[in-house]
């Protein structure tokens, strides 16, 4: 029996596991199982498999309770095999960055840690994670400096307080990957205006906003109310205004042209974008911007076109995380087994979606008729 498969070990809280499994983080495998009460199956937290229902899941602290508790284990993530050490000791490097990000953590370093040579750690931290060893550093950081920006801190002590070495480098880093400055970050994007707007498509409500460099959100949603909500809690001292065409003469053209694609009537319209994600999510999303209609690609071939082939499962987080419906068309990767796998909007949306672009001309209509704003 290991350390994680001690069920005295602490556990983290249900909310952090159930993150760990909808991303798919191969850095919680040991920490905790899963159980899936409609299959009766229990899994790692980085199973491929499809992500279950969160009212279906349980969480265990070892093996041994799982197997207690009535669930088998599954033969997709074999949660009973051993662990590739190797990949182990990887992933315990991950957490190391994860707790010291704001420290010099040199290539030599992070590599005895793992017990490799630093060339081959690099390797083989980059095919798990994605990224290399210094950008998965980079991104914590700039989570670290988000959330100092976000709880009011001053911008000087938020840089420091996450650990980047100099002003320069972070203003660079921070407004390719926050969209803006941190100073306006750090306001919530006060003085920054992003204009909305609404349409009930035939794919149900959807919402599209913008900054003056593109659109940065384009979600569906049950009321305009509630994507007005989501769109808030991004840019929470931002001016948010509805589209009138002297603020953004562009956005009602785009969200028209968007609506008539939707409905089979037009093509996906070109617009500028406003990426904001890590720099692996963002090479991601480029990479899907190159995939064209009614074609379809599996996350592993995503993984492999990024040049990063055993970063599969970061890949499909990557799309997970996508916040720009249909533009960044997510909805063309599907499981390696041909299944739909995930969409953040639905499989209904995603299907339809797949159906109209493969066949060319047929319009959507597997949604119910579209809730109308309020």
């Amino acid at each position: 029996m290991t350390a994680h498969d001690d069920p005295r070990a602490p556990m983290a809280t249900d909310s952090q596991m159930w993150r760990a499994v909808v991303a798919r983080d191969a850095r919680s495998d040991g920490a905790f199982w899963y159980g899936v009460t409609s299959t009766g199956v229990f899994c790692r937290p980085s199973c491929a498999s499809r992500r279950a229902r969160r009212e279906n899941v349980r969480f265990f602290a070892s093996t041994a309770a799982a197997t207690a508790a009535g669930f088998r284990p599954c033969k997709r993530c074999t949660p009973l095999a051993p662990r590739d050490p190797v990949a182990a000791r990887i992933e315990a490097v991950a957490r190391h960055i994860d707790a010291h990000a704001d420290e010099s953590l040199p290539l030599a370093t992070l590599a005895s840690r793992a017990r490799l040579s630093p060339a081959h750690f690099q390797r083989r931290f980059k095919s798990l994670l994605g990224v290399s060893p210094k950008a998965y550093q980079d991104g914590v950081r700039l989570a670290r400096l988000k959330a100092g920006l976000r709880s009011g801190a001053a911008v000087l002590d938020a840089i420091v307080g996450a650990g980047f070495s100099s002003t320069s480098r972070v203003y660079g880093e921070a407004a390719r990957n926050l969209g803006m400055t941190p100073s306006t970050y750090r306001a919530g994007g006060a003085g920054e205006t992003i204009a909305y707007a609404c349409r009930a498509t035939a794919l149900g409500l959807l919402m599209m906003a913008a900054t003056d460099r593109g659109v940065c959100f384009a979600q569906f949603g049950a009321s305009e109310s509630g994507l007005r909500r989501t769109l808030a809690s991004e840019f929470p001292r931002a001016t948010l205004q509805p589209s009138p065409l002297a603020a953004s003469p562009q956005l009602d053209a785009w969200i028209s042209a968007f609506e008539a694609h939707l409905g089979g009537h037009g093509p996906r319209p070109d617009v500028p974008l406003d990426l904001r994600g890590t720099a692996f999510q963002i090479k991601v999303w480029r990479f899907l911007l190159g995939i064209g209609e009614g074609e379809l690609m599996s996350y592993s071939e995503v993984a492999a076109g990024i040049g990063a082939p055993q970063a599969v499962r970061a890949a499909a987080s990557a799309c997970g995380a996508n916040r720009i419906a249909v533009l960044v068309p997510c909805h063309r990767v599907l499981r390696g087994d041909g299944g739909l796998g995930g969409y953040r909007w639905g499989l209904d949306r995603k299907r339809a979606l797949i159906d109209r672009e493969r066949s060319g001309v047929r319009p959507l209509s597997t949604q119910p008729a579209a809730v109308a704003a309020r």
